[in-house]
């Protein structure tokens, strides 16, 4: 699988790829990833060779290089709808690279995978990735407090964190694509 994006290239992993995957999942940034923290190259291949087979997962590679910056990823729970979530090197935020990759993956599930629901868990204390779904016009479902624990208390507690839905059904999704066209097409002619 490829996409093409305005900077990125959307694809397979590959074994290049693992020095990047590295720099971002050495220390991941939210405590539900924590489980998938990479501690060396070898970790790096055997995450990149060894995804689950029910899982979409893809490399997010900038265009000019072919440098990973990130992966984006999505488990089908029914036969139409999708549980999706990304990675993102710290390095490259505040481009609208994540973004760019976001949007052309949820086009992706919705025109090619037959998504009728993608839907997103994103812990209350992760505000990039709130604001990412806000972006890609997905709606907030709610909040589930004290859901699940990722991590422990130094006492070894459970830290259980609060954990907000965020989906968006197909019809919404190519509703809000056709205004968007519709918006670029009449400021293309102005």
């Amino acid at each position: 699988m490829i996409i093409e994006t305005e900077h990125l290239i959307i694809r397979n992993f590959q074994k290049k790829d693992a020095v990047g995957l590295l720099e971002y999942l050495s220390q991941p940034r939210v405590n539900c990833f924590v489980s998938e923290r990479l501690c060396s190259e070898e970790s790096a291949l055997a995450y990149i060779s060894n995804s689950p087979k029910d899982m979409l997962r893809y490399a997010v590679c900038l265009k000019e290089d072919d440098f990973i910056i990130g992966d984006v990823f999505a488990l089908r729970e029914y036969t139409d709808t999708f549980s999706v979530g990304w990675h993102f090197n710290q390095r490259f935020e505040g481009k609208g690279l994540a973004h760019e990759a976001a949007t052309k993956f949820l086009d992706y599930l919705f025109r090619k995978a037959d998504a009728r629901r993608v839907y997103g868990f994103v812990e209350d204390d992760n505000l990039r990735s709130k604001r990412l779904c806000e972006r890609l016009g997905m709606r907030y479902e709610g909040c589930m407090k004290e859901f699940i624990s990722f991590v422990c208390h130094p006492d070894g507690a459970p830290r259980y964190e609060d954990t907000c839905i965020y989906a968006i059904l197909n019809k919404e999704w190519t509703e809000q694509r056709e205004q968007n066209d519709g918006h670029a097409r009449s400021e293309w002619k102005k």
